[in-house]
């Protein structure tokens, strides 16, 4: 693919047919300017079958807006879009209709409110409010979901791998594994989530962060067969980089050759003044290799080096490594505490991949237009109560308790304000029996979330740099409860609609339930 066709791919056209066909009705009907409003919001946590999620770290907002501001409807997309042709032979979209989107901005007159990059997030509240025409609004939702569902998983899974490891360095190894160019989406959201850095060097350049890495068993493979031996391979290896210096012990064997032979390294950097880094185990019972990788080092005079460990990590695992050698380190006379603070995790196809669960239901829904500068509620009604939207014009709030600890995001009316409230009546989104009462005396601080990023079609917001992002992530982490957090079976947390909203979809779905709406 060539330059000119990566830009018509992934330019206006990065959408899905029904977008466009979507909108060519609109325009046929002369509703297309008509202002309407859609929500993006994702169902559930991910779910990685032994273990789930119980929060989401959103991610991938700049990377849209980067997408929103380089699109337009050129002349290479409109002369695709009039070479198609319907069964009959004849053209697919009309000709008053593409030159109605020609030159046009894929954000012509949209206003975005979203939570920024970096903040924790749960099911069904909107992670972007979504107003403008009809046509456009309409047009952006396929890229929108492609960045946001995407980065916002992956982050995700990083945020809950970084906390398992007890906030140890941990880095995104996943280029070869990922889903083509997704890597630097994923490498991008690793380091949101978490990760000190990536393997990948062309998404490092980009995102400003030094890429990481050592060596692979094919160094070490290459010179022993052509004669040499393990020791030379790591020798060659650390006279090339004596300041960086990572040796991976376990091509042969790891006690035995591996780690012996990276010490007998070690002390020759450490004689010409060097600091050796450390060393990676790939393959094994990582945990009991760490103790005893961890002992002889130490025996050779090297406390303080790294311990990198790799090979299909994930929160899971890692949380299991830490507990075996809580359990078992103290025998072989290393200390724990000690031993943990000096490792490191190099995590590839199951963070990148999202692995078990590697997509998030993220979707975009139509909740209210506009006629005569009145808000209309639009609601889609199913059989599965989850899947019944949240209608209307919305606000999002977080309540954080005396504690300042966050207990409750509530969805509300455009109309209320939820911090001149005294009491607040909350109810469950898709369970009406299920509701509560909190009293302003318990609440510490109520937060508007969303912020303004782009107002009809300027966009007037400028990212801010990913350490600051990250420092956001873990701010809200750690606002939230343990139990929120935990790896295994997480406690669940609260995600309510005020009595008034709770009403406006009680009250719209008995009208389209009783056919008094949209049934003739």
């Amino acid at each position: 693919m060539n330059n000119d066709q990566r830009k018509l791919a992934e330019g206006a056209l990065f959408t899905d047919l029904y977008q466009l066909t979507m909108a060519q009705v609109y325009f046929r009907l002369g509703i297309h300017e008509k202002t309407a409003q859609f929500d993006y919001f994702f169902r559930s946590y991910p779910d990685y079958g032994l273990h789930q999620a119980g929060y989401c770290i959103n991610a991938g907002l700049e990377w849209l807006l980067d997408w929103m501001r380089d699109s337009f409807f050129d002349e290479p997309s409109i002369a695709y879009l009039r070479s198609l042709k319907n069964a009959s032979g004849s053209r697919f979209f009309t000709e008053d209709f593409l030159s109605y989107i020609n030159r046009q901005s894929v954000i012509t007159g949209i206003t975005l409110n979203a939570i920024p990059e970096g903040r924790v997030v749960h099911p069904y509240i909107p992670l972007a409010f979504v107003h403008g025409p009809l046509l456009f609004a309409q047009l952006i939702e396929s890229s929108l979901l492609n960045h946001l569902n995407y980065q916002t998983l992956i982050a995700t899974k990083a945020a809950r791998i970084y906390e398992a490891g007890m906030r140890q360095m941990m880095l995104e190894f996943g280029l070869r594994r990922a889903q083509d160019r997704a890597a630097s989406a994923g490498a991008r959201a690793a380091i949101i989530g978490g990760a000190a850095g990536s393997s990948n060097v062309g998404a490092s350049a980009v995102l400003g962060f030094s890429p990481s890495g050592t060596h692979a068993h094919s160094m070490i493979q290459a010179i022993v067969a052509l004669g040499g031996s393990e020791l030379e391979a790591f020798q060659a290896y650390a006279d090339s980089y004596p300041d960086n210096c990572v040796l991976l012990v376990d091509t042969f064997d790891s006690l035995e050759s591996g780690i012996p032979n990276a010490i007998k390294v070690f002390e020759k950097l450490k004689q010409k003044g060097h600091q050796p880094i450390g060393i990676r185990l790939d393959s094994g019972d990582l945990a009991f290799l760490s103790i005893q990788a961890a002992r002889m080092l130490d025996k050779a005079g090297f406390p303080d080096t790294t311990i990198v460990l790799s090979n299909q990590m994930d929160e899971l695992v890692i949380w299991q490594i830490i507990t075996q050698i809580k359990d078992e380190a103290s025998r072989y006379g290393v200390d724990p505490d000690k031993l943990l603070k000096r490792l490191a995790y190099g995590v590839g196809t199951r963070m990148i991949t999202s692995s078990i669960d590697p997509a998030l239901d993220g979707v975009y829904k139509l909740v209210a237009i506009q006629e005569n500068s009145h808000w209309i509620p639009a609601i889609k009604i199913s059989e599965n109560p989850e899947k019944t939207i949240n209608p209307g014009h919305k606000h999002l709030w977080r309540i954080y308790d005396q504690r300042e600890k966050a207990i409750a995001d509530v969805m509300s009316t455009a109309e209320e304000d939820l911090c001149q409230e005294s009491t607040l009546q909350l109810y469950h989104p898709t369970d009406p029996s299920k509701h509560r009462v909190l009293e302003s005396s318990g609440i510490s601080k109520i937060e508007l979330l969303p912020i303004e990023i782009i107002t009809k079609g300027s966009i007037n917001y400028s990212p801010p740099s990913l350490d600051s992002i990250r420092e956001q992530r873990q701010m809200d982490l750690d606002k939230l409860y343990p139990g929120v957090k935990r790896i295994v079976n997480p406690h669940h947390y609260h995600v309510s609609l005020t009595e008034k909203l709770w009403k406006l979809k009680r009250d719209l779905t008995l009208e389209y339930q009783d056919g008094e709406r949209g049934t003739d």
